[in-house]
């Protein structure tokens, strides 16, 4: 009797630490909005202006997501800006000679763990900035909006405006 009771507690215990553990991944998730730019496919040309559309969407969304105290505010801006969002890639598109063009929407997807600088995101669901390009079944990229941790310069080197850097601070407790 006292073998069943163990074994039950003890059932009981991982249950317990399983679900705690998928609810704190979950929340930790509900506090990113994440970008994903799908190239219209493998091609050598379709995955180098993939990443000039990375380019311009990131400079665009800079100053609209610096201004937001919250993952909420970054959703809503982000939201409004849609359209304007799927136009700036096309006019990337239309300058470098595609036929095709871009569309823009706010979902849910499943997302890899990734690790950004000082941080790691587990594998999960996520909201996200969806920019397909042309059919969007190439190879893509992908990084966070809210809080902004993957705008980068030209260089590679991660550079961050000051009112970004102070929402980084503050989302982070640094």
């Amino acid at each position: 009797m006292k073998k069943i009771a163990v074994i039950a507690l003890f059932a009981v215990a991982v249950v317990g630490i399983l679900c705690f553990g998928m609810q704190k991944s979950e929340t930790q998730n509900a506090d990113y909005l994440r970008v994903h730019i799908r190239a219209n496919s493998n091609s050598e040309t379709d995955q180098a202006v993939k990443y000039r559309v990375r380019d311009a969407v990131v400079e665009f969304l800079t100053p609209t997501v610096a201004e937001c105290e919250t993952k909420a505010e970054a959703m809503a801006a982000v939201k409004r800006q849609l359209p304007a969002i799927s136009a700036v890639a096309d006019e990337v598109l239309r300058e470098n000679g595609f036929s095709y063009g871009a569309r823009a929407s706010l979902r849910q997807e499943e997302f890899p763990t990734r690790v950004y600088e000082n941080a790691t995101l587990d594998a999960g669901m996520y909201d996200a900035l969806i920019v397909e390009l042309g059919t969007g079944t190439g190879d893509n990229w992908w990084c966070v909006v809210y809080p902004p941790l993957c705008f980068t310069a030209g260089n590679g080197n991660i550079v961050y405006k000051s009112k970004i850097l102070e929402i980084i601070h503050r989302f982070f407790g640094e």
